[in-house]
């Protein structure tokens, strides 16, 4: 009998991206994963994107990853640390720590690959046969959150945003699995917990993880387009933290104290409709009130112009904010979470 090929092309097509590390043999390596990528500046050159896996022995697969955007530096930092830091001998169970995930992004120091101008977390599960992001995303998906059962994902607000340092899980349908995630999240100790909602979360890392079953956490922790001593001391205790609840390293998980937070609508979103100077209000992280002024915004280009005002929507805890002085309409000016008990 004549077998019906599948109609769908990405069936048919292996991914190119290759690994020089073996997620199955035992011990601690250092390698890439290498996608070929024909450039003007490299005729048969390609993208290798750095990955540390530690297997020893029985235990869970957790996956670190950091880099997501190029433009965020707390998850790549603290990654690399880990990279050094932890031995075969430390861990029980199987490692994946990947900093730079989307390494031309993180070279150019942009949110966006500079190759495809795409966003590596919109572009999951990714396509093999599509461009460079779509082709990483695709690989990621396939091979290792295939055999991941937590998966970290560490942003911040890179260069237009600035966050107060949190820890955040999704609202799931799949109860069991959202209480398991929170367990992780509360377990990483950020002074902030939030339970969120995205303005849309198709491609994203997240919804994969998640879609497939798994645990899936993520953070932010600070932004301007850098990371300070504070973020960082958090997003390292906060992914040892990880590793211990999980069970993948014998010590006790670093108590913090931390304040839970939801996003209980896109009300919480703040969006810009004027141009112009970006005068702030209230201040990152404090209690704010529904109808005080939150923002105003001057036009840069003549003087004597009544300012916009904008008013907090709610009441809540001032999470997020623009962080370059000037803003354009469409622009996330601000986010108000609520802090509710856990």
């Amino acid at each position: 009998m004549r077998m019906l090929r599948s109609m769908n092309p990405n069936d048919q097509i292996a991914s190119a991206v290759s690994a020089t590390v073996n997620f199955s043999i035992a011990g601690k390596q250092h390698g890439h994963f290498c996608l070929p990528w024909s450039s003007n500046e490299s005729a048969w050159g390609s993208i290798r994107i750095p990955v540390t896996v530690i297997n020893n022995g029985e235990g869970p697969t957790v996956t670190m990853i950091g880099g997501s955007h190029g433009d965020e530096y707390e998850g790549p930092v603290t990654l690399m640390r880990l990279a050094s830091e932890l031995d075969t001998a430390q861990i029980e169970g199987r490692l994946i720590l990947i900093p730079c995930l989307n390494l031309p992004a993180v070279q150019a120091q942009t949110r966006l690959s500079p190759i495809d101008q795409l966003n590596m977390n919109r572009s999951f599960p990714g396509t093999p046969g599509g461009s460079v992001t779509e082709r990483i995303a695709d690989y990621i998906t396939r091979h290792v959150i295939d055999v991941s059962d937590v998966v970290l994902d560490m942003h911040s607000g890179g260069k237009t945003l600035n966050f107060i340092p949190l820890a955040a899980v999704h609202f799931l349908a799949d109860r069991e699995l959202q209480s398991k995630a929170e367990a992780v999240m509360i377990a990483f100790g950020a002074p902030n917990s939030l339970r969120m909602r995205e303005l849309d979360d198709r491609g994203m890392l997240d919804t994969t993880v998640e879609s497939l079953g798994k645990v899936f956490v993520t953070t932010e922790l600070g932004g301007g387009g850098t990371a300070t001593a504070r973020s960082l001391a958090i997003s390292y205790t906060g992914c040892r933290n990880v590793l211990s609840q999980t069970g993948l390293i014998k010590e006790d998980v670093t108590l913090c104290a931390t304040r839970m937070l939801e996003m209980p609508d896109d009300d919480c979103f703040v969006v810009a409709a004027d141009e112009g100077l970006l005068e702030m209000r209230q201040e990152l992280g404090q209690d704010v009130y529904q109808g005080d002024t939150l923002a105003r915004i001057y036009p840069a280009d003549r003087t004597g112009a009544e300012p916009t005002t904008i008013k907090v929507p709610r009441n809540g805890v001032l999470m997020a904010r623009h962080h370059p002085g000037l803003i354009k309409p469409g622009d996330c000016l601000a986010v108000v979470a609520e802090e509710v008990q856990r």
